[in-house]
């Protein structure tokens, strides 16, 4: 079982973005700093905030790139290979359209599903086998409303429900991060249910 030495929340930097759905990355991310007493401060040569968390099993980096959301693998490509940290090392938390708000799903590998932030991070660290947590965030029903949607702000109760996703998956953080992703599948993916 691999341990995660990185965990990257994808997101828009900026006031006028901080409430918008494409930036539930983040959010987890935030909480992760509070939860372990990390401040997340600016790193130019990773072209984002870093904090790094001392763990009983090593150090676990956090990261929110600030290059907005289309050059995320600039800043997870200088980080992890600052780190040599393997593409299998990585947890990338991310908005997904294709989950209900409310829903948490991780998963291994695979396409980018039309998410730039996640295409960009494939093309910049030249693998597609990091980890990724989903966040659901629900679908406008129209895919040529899809870009405006994510840069809106969720409304109160898909709000809440996005909310308890990333509780919900903060529950389950320490044994993701461990390296015991099957158990935290298990928990994950059935409390949803």
């Amino acid at each position: 079982m691999t341990a995660i030495r990185l965990v990257v929340g994808l997101g828009n930097p900026g006031a006028e973005y901080e409430k918008t759905r494409h930036n539930a990355g983040f959010w987890l991310v935030d909480e992760l700093a509070w939860q372990h007493k990390a401040s997340l401060r600016a790193e130019g040569k990773y072209f984002g905030e870093v904090a790094r968390a001392v763990l009983p099993g090593g150090d676990l980096w956090l990261l929110k790139p600030m290059t907005y959301m289309n050059l995320s693998g600039q800043a997870v490509g200088a980080l992890a290979r600052f780190y040599k940290i393997a593409p299998e090392e990585i947890l990338v938390v991310h908005d997904e359209l294709d989950l209900p708000p409310g829903a948490a799903r991780f998963k291994q590998g695979g396409g980018h599903g039309g998410h730039n932030g996640l295409k960009d991070i494939i093309a910049k660290i030249g693998s597609p086998n990091f980890w990724r947590l989903r966040i659901g965030i629900g679908h406008p029903g129209d895919r040529n409303e899809v870009a405006n949607f994510v840069l809106k702000k969720a409304r109160a109760e898909e709000q809440q429900a996005i909310d308890d996703a990333i509780a919900k998956a903060m529950q389950v953080m320490a044994q993701a991060i461990g390296g015991d992703m099957p158990a935290a599948m298990k928990t994950l993916h059935t409390a949803a249910k």
